[in-house]
Parts: structure tokens; C-alpha cells; sequence
């Protein structure tokens, strides 16, 4: 019997060696993953690394900004992520998860900076939108005659006479989403603020307020559309009275196709983004696993191409891409901090 269990063992011993064997060899290439937001700017510094370094071009996966941090926290070693990227700051819960299972050591590099676009079609109708009327269209509850009730509104004109008559059908991203945590902080909750007895509950009891601000309508009227933006392009184009919501670098890269809402009259434009005008944008990061340098090839380096100035610079190659640069000061306090591998601090 006991011969027989050696026997059964061997091949199970093989296959772990094999497949520890396999895992090592298959991570010669660095993996990243993380916000759909990032990604286009990820993947183009990972073809140009891959093209100029002499390392293999890294993986990168759009799996959205929670789901990113998620794998990345999971642990240490070649079976996860070295590198995710995020359109949102990773929150202290992130960091506590990361810790307990060993993830100690991270980086923190801040990249540009992205508006968040409520765009339709070329051929729609052209909106002018407040923030209030944001919340009042996508919230599943609203304040009605003083009382708190199931969202009411079918149409854009309900809300306001000056919006088209025509059905609210928005298209976004998923709660898993950067994008969506950032326009539910940027839009929703000053949407929801505007009335009176929201920012009144909001100082009394911020966690009702939070269940009201935070909660998309499940009706029909708000779609979740996926971690995938381009599906969202073409999705409007089939249908011009639908509206979507995802980054600026989309209707950048997609500006012959859509076209962004005014939002309290002030257009999804990179100079106004970059001034500060727009009122929905917000900070792009990426977080690398200390761990992991010097242990998968080419991770200190692809950091140092992605936070060169001819990659995220006034006049770097992901500007094309629709990357707002930060300032001089705050991008050269981000690639020392990448350099010297400092420890995030929240």
C-alpha cells in the first residue's frame, strides 16, 4: 500500500515542479493589470519598452481599477500581478487587504490626470448638463416634493424642459470601475448635495446620505456597460439618443465618432481638464509591488519609461493618447519616488 501511495505521489510531485517551472518561466515578461482607464496609456509605454529595451513587452490586462488592486493585493510571487494601474487612489482598505496577505512594500506613481465624459453620438443632440441633473437622471432614489422616492423620470425633459425629449439610457462602467468610484465622488454626490435636505442629511447621517448619492437606478435607464470603453463608443454610435460615461482619452482617441456633454457649462476639453475648469476629473495612478523588482525582469525600467518625460511630459507620446501631464514639480516627485522605490504613505 504504501509503495503504491510513492508510486501515485510521483506524478503529483512531477506536476508541481513542472507547473512551479512553467509559472517561473512564463514570468520573464512583466504582468500588469488594473483600470480600463490606464490601459491605453499602459499599453502603449509596454509596446514602446518592448520595442526599445530589449525585455519582453509586458502583459497588461483591463480588469478595472478595484479588480486590479484586488489581484495585486492577493499576494507576493510570480502566480500575481507586479504592476496595477488605477483611475482612482487606492483606498486604505486596499492597503490593509495587501498587507495581510504580504504585500508590504508599494509604490505609488501618479501619472496625469483624466476628465470623465458623459458623451453621445456625433449625429445626437448636444447637452448642456449640471451635476444636479446628473443625480436626478441616474439615482435611484431623488428628492420629490420633500420626500425621498423612487427615481420618477423616464425622460431627459422631465428633469429640466431645456433637455431633449427623449428616453435617459446611460451606459457605464461597473462598480468594480475607477471610472465609476470617480464619478460617483465627482458628479453624483454634488448632484446630491445641491438639495437642501441631501446636504442636511449628509452632516447628520453621512451613511444614508452615501446610500442615497451613491446608487444607481436599476431600471433600465443606467446600463452597466463593462470594463470595456471602445464597446461603449460603439454602442453609442448604434444608438445616437444614448449617453455614456468613460474617460476623456476615449473621446479623444474617438472625437470623429462621440462628443462630450457640457457639464456646468464648461466642455471635456484637455486645456480645460488641465486647468482645472471641468469639474469631473480626477487623478491617474499606477502601484508597483517592490517585491517583484529584480525578481521578474524589466520592472525597473518599465517604470522608468513610463515616468520619463518622453512618455508623460508637457509634450510626451502619451499626450497623443489624451494624458493630462502634471505639473513639472509633482511629475519629477513621482519618478524620484518610482527610482528610489518609496514606500506609499496614505
Amino acid at each position: 500500500m504504501l509503495r503504491n501511495s510513492i508510486i501515485k505521489a510521483i506524478p503529483l510531485a512531477l506536476a508541481g515542479v513542472i507547473a512551479v517551472a512553467a509559472a517561473a518561466e512564463a514570468r520573464d515578461q512583466i504582468r500588469i493589470v488594473g483600470s480600463s482607464t490606464v490601459f491605453p496609456f499602459s499599453t502603449t509605454v509596454a509596446e514602446t519598452f518592448g520595442k526599445t529595451s530589449g525585455f519582453k513587452t509586458p502583459v497588461v490586462e483591463s480588469t478595472g481599477s478595484g479588480g486590479g488592486l484586488k489581484l495585486f493585493c492577493s499576494g507576493v510571487g510570480v502566480q500575481h500581478p507586479d504592476i496595477t494601474n488605477a483611475s482612482r487612489r487606492i483606498k486604505k482598505s486596499e492597503v490593509e487587504l495587501c498587507a495581510k496577505n504580504g504585500v508590504a512594500d508599494i509604490v505609488e506613481v501618479k501619472i496625469g490626470f483624466d476628465g470623465i465624459v458623459i458623451g453621445n453620438a456625433k449625429s445626437g443632440a448636444t447637452l448642456n448638463l449640471t451635476k444636479q441633473q446628473i443625480f436626478l437622471a441616474l439615482a435611484a432614489e431623488v428628492p420629490v416634493d420633500g420626500k425621498i422616492v423612487k427615481n420618477p423620470y423616464s425622460k431627459w425633459s422631465d428633469i429640466d424642459k431645456s433637455l431633449p425629449d427623449q428616453a435617459i439610457e446611460v451606459l457605464g462602467p461597473p462598480p468594480t470601475s475607477g471610472t465609476r468610484d470617480a464619478f460617483v465622488e465627482l458628479a453624483m454626490r454634488p448632484g446630491a448635495k445641491s438639495f437642501k435636505m441631501l446636504a442636511d442629511m449628509r452632516k447628520a447621517d453621512k451613511k444614508g446620505f452615501r446610500k442615497i448619492s451613491d446608487s444607481m437606478r436599476e431600471d433600465g435607464k443606467f446600463i452597466e456597460a463593462g470594463e470595456n470603453d471602445n464597446l461603449i463608443v460603439q454602442k453609442l454610435q448604434a444608438n445616437p439618443s444614448a449617453l455614456g460615461i468613460f474617460g476623456f482619452s476615449f473621446l479623444d482617441q474617438n472625437s470623429d465618432k462621440i462628443k462630450g456633454a457640457n457639464v456646468a457649462g464648461v466642455s471635456p476639453t484637455f486645456e480645460k481638464i488641465a486647468a482645472g475648469d471641468y469639474g469631473i476629473s480626477r487623478s491617474l495612478y499606477f502601484y508597483v509591488k517592490s517585491a517583484h523588482v529584480g525578481v521578474v525582469p524589466g520592472i525597473q525600467e518599465y517604470v522608468t519609461e513610463f515616468t520619463s518625460e518622453k512618455a508623460i511630459g508637457d509634450e510626451g507620446y502619451l499626450t497623443d493618447k489624451g494624458l493630462i501631464p502634471l505639473p513639472g514639480a509633482d511629475r519629477e516627485k513621482y519618478r524620484a519616488a518610482a527610482a528610489n522605490k518609496t514606500n506609499l504613505t496614505m
